[in-house]
């Protein structure tokens, strides 16, 4: 029991799973936006990204095999809806989400490298090289369209970093349970390093995942939220307060998370948050019909 616990409370916090280890992060440097090309050697080979339905394929971005998936078709000047999987989680975990919502529209998820059936990224990573990965999903996936950026987890703070830097592009985004802008600085305030016992090995793991000690080899750094323009926006996070069962630090996780949803309402002055009453961390399992429903009202939002 309380290993599921602490793999469910690190899930949450870093959006990673049982099986991560917490050994140091990798001694290779941090990929930057200037280091490579997302767009060398990409290659689409027979698959046509606009078909109705064209199930997972691969492409190549930047040199490393990407795992893509689009379906649905939606009016002319609606935007494609994206979707970014939490950490330790492919678009297979996505796709009844992504299958109800390509009823109405189009809808793309993809495997990030170092997740699913996408290649291992090529060394440590940062924000930047991740936001370089995704352009070059998008540029295939979307063309010229605007898109819905819907992140769950570390999805949700992927998409609410590489906003604000593609305004032209992304035009409305939808925050499932996203970590926290400030959630190394909120995990280590929360937990002390005098902690003990199972408080004690949850703090040492999640500072090791943000440090890159995870699947994706991401740097999970701290930052200011900044502002996307005047885009929908609908932060939703989770209302069982399951992080409260750690004894003595419980509470103070639960209100940093509450916090840090709180802070992603700087996006936009069209920000909205709301809660996900009956939903634990995974709010689009727990409550699908609500996480469809704010995704298509930011969808319906973004070109009105």
């Amino acid at each position: 029991m309380l290993r599921t616990f602490k793999a469910t409370a690190v899930a949450a916090l870093c959006c990673t799973v049982v099986g991560v280890g917490i050994a140091g992060a990798p001694a290779a440097s941090a990929a930057s936006a200037a280091e490579w090309d997302p767009l060398a050697n990409t290659s689409l080979e027979n698959w046509d990204p606009f078909a109705a339905s064209s199930g997972p394929q691969k492409i190549k971005v930047g040199g490393r095999s990407v795992n893509v998936s689009c379906s649905g078709r939606s009016a002319k000047g609606a935007p494609v809806i994206v979707l970014l999987a939490g950490m330790g989680d492919g678009l297979d975990k996505l796709a009844p989400l992504q299958k109800t919502l390509s009823g109405r529209n189009r809808v793309c998820s993809y495997d990030r490298l170092g997740a699913g059936a996408s290649d291992a990224p090529a060394g440590q990573q940062d924000f930047a090289a991740v936001g370089k990965t995704l352009t070059g999903v998008l540029d295939r996936v979307a063309g010229d369209r605007p898109v819905v950026l819907a992140g769950h987890s570390l999805g949700g703070l992927i998409a609410a970093r590489y906003a604000p830097e593609h305004r032209d592009r992304v035009k409305g985004v939808v925050l499932l349970d996203a970590t926290s802008p400030t959630m190394l600085a909120d995990v280590k305030k929360a937990i002390p390093a005098s902690a003990k016992g199972a408080a004690a090995e949850l703090r040492a793991q999640n500072l090791a995942v943000f440090q890159g000690a995870n699947p994706e080899k991401l740097l999970i750094a701290d930052g200011k939220v900044r502002s996307a323009g005047n885009i929908p926006v609908e932060v939703v996070q989770h209302g069982k307060q399951y992080l409260a069962a750690i004894p003595q630090y419980g509470p103070r996780l639960e209100r940093a998370w509450s916090a840090g949803q709180r802070k992603w309402l700087a996006l936009s002055k069209r920000a909205k948050l709301s809660t996900a009453a009956k939903s634990a961390h995974y709010i689009y399992l727990d409550q699908p019909d609500l996480a469809v429903r704010a995704i298509q009202r930011v969808a319906a939002r973004s070109h009105a």
